[in-house]
């Protein structure tokens, strides 16, 4: 699985998993990419070590 936030690769049994009330599930591999997303409301494609997500 890949982090929500800067789309690295999660390997098994590390990183962590938040499931919101509404059902949406955000994984992440680290606390940086937790706090940058959850806590500041920050956009991955402002920052250079974050890896700009293609869908």
């Amino acid at each position: 699985m890949k982090c929500s936030f800067c789309s690295r690769q999660i390997e098994k049994g590390t990183g962590k998993t938040l499931i919101h009330s509404t059902g949406k599930i955000f994984y992440y591999c680290s606390s940086k990419c937790e706090v940058n997303q959850q806590k500041l409301g920050r956009d991955p494609r402002n920052f250079k070590w974050a890896q700009v997500k293609t869908q």
